[in-house]
């Protein structure tokens, strides 16, 4: 197969699909727009943050597979994908532990001000007294919103701080995950605003989709107590960000981030968010996937959903 990659990828993965015999092109820089005049004469592309259009799918005259290098597909068009019988692929799982520790790291940050503890430092101030104040997260209760791969993960770290964990009840759950609740003794509630009402922390893992759009509204957030922790390292999009501005003051939230509504798609930009440069918001810059660890077991399992579609099998489809 002849292969575009457009987008940072593992140069030992390319060294793999090259010694499987495919034809592999590196364009790691390329644009969402460039993409549309790039892919032509490739049977696969695989991406990570580059949006993969209509516009690009229909210019494409041999493609048949889009591998996502991660697990969100919120950049691709699934359903243009669909009606040209062009497959698309994920992989799924492979950077849950990733996103658990960044989210666990922003939660200790928000509890021990670690920010703002170092840039006082730095700025040769101190201010023991202040930072000293801090609450502590052992015997506090977690709401999991979410709870696919990564949500497990982040019940895990949870559990082993010594928080109590809360998710919401679904029907049609595993019995992997069924019985991984029953291990880390989730309790779980009969929804959101329950779910809400019941916890002081609420960390989101859940996927961008329709559903899932706006999901943490204004009626939502009036179910939120006051002086809780919101983290949120999946979709910007999932945030109404503009009704958790309206509420972050008057309830005494706190807010840790990595993700943000029409955030850059990559590499070096100035972005100005009303909510990211929030006080009360400790923001990353849409980095829970990227630790090394994470990207050679994706970079892995890129090779694998290529050398089975070039087999005959599809891995990890992903249908409109």
């Amino acid at each position: 197969m002849r292969i575009l990659v457009a987008d940072k990828f593992s140069a030992d993965a390319m060294d793999q699909l090259r010694a499987a015999g495919h034809e592999v092109a590196y364009e790691p820089d390329v644009t969402a727009h460039a993409l549309a005049s790039t892919i032509s004469g490739f049977a696969a592309v695989v991406v990570r943050s580059t949006r993969v259009s209509e516009e690009t799918i229909e210019a494409a005259d041999s493609i048949d597979l889009i591998v996502r290098a991660g697990a969100g597909t919120n950049t691709i068009d699934v359903a243009a994908a669909t009606v040209n019988s062009v497959t698309v692929c994920n992989t799924p799982g492979k950077n849950a532990v990733a996103v658990a520790e960044l989210a666990m790291g922003l939660l200790l940050s928000i509890d021990r001000n670690i920010p703002d503890n170092v840039a006082d430092l730095r700025r040769g101030t101190w201010k023991k007294k202040m930072y000293s104040q801090a609450r502590g997260l052992m015997g506090r209760k977690i709401g999991i919103v979410g709870f696919g791969d990564i949500g497990t993960e982040m019940a895990r770290r949870a559990a082993a701080f010594g928080l109590s964990v809360y998710t919401v009840g679904r029907p049609g759950r595993s019995e992997r995950a069924l019985e991984t609740m029953a291990q880390l003794d989730v309790t779980m509630v009969a929804n959101l605003e329950e779910l809400f009402q019941a916890v002081d922390i609420i960390s989101l893992h859940v996927p961008s989709l329709p559903a899932t759009t706006g999901m943490l509204s204004e009626e939502l957030l009036a179910y939120v107590q006051p002086g809780s922790v919101i983290i949120n390292t999946s979709r910007g999009e999932v945030i109404d960000e503009a009704a958790l501005l309206e509420v972050i003051d008057a309830k005494n939230l706190r807010v840790g981030t990595d993700v943000y509504l029409d955030e850059p798609a990559a590499g070096d930009n100035e972005f100005r968010s009303a909510f990211g440069q929030h006080p009360r918001v400790y923001g990353t810059h849409h980095i829970g996937a990227s630790t090394e660890q994470s990207q050679a077991a994706v970079a892995d399992e890129v090779v694998a959903v290529v050398e089975a579609f070039a087999s005959g099998e599809v891995r990890n489809q992903v249908l409109a």
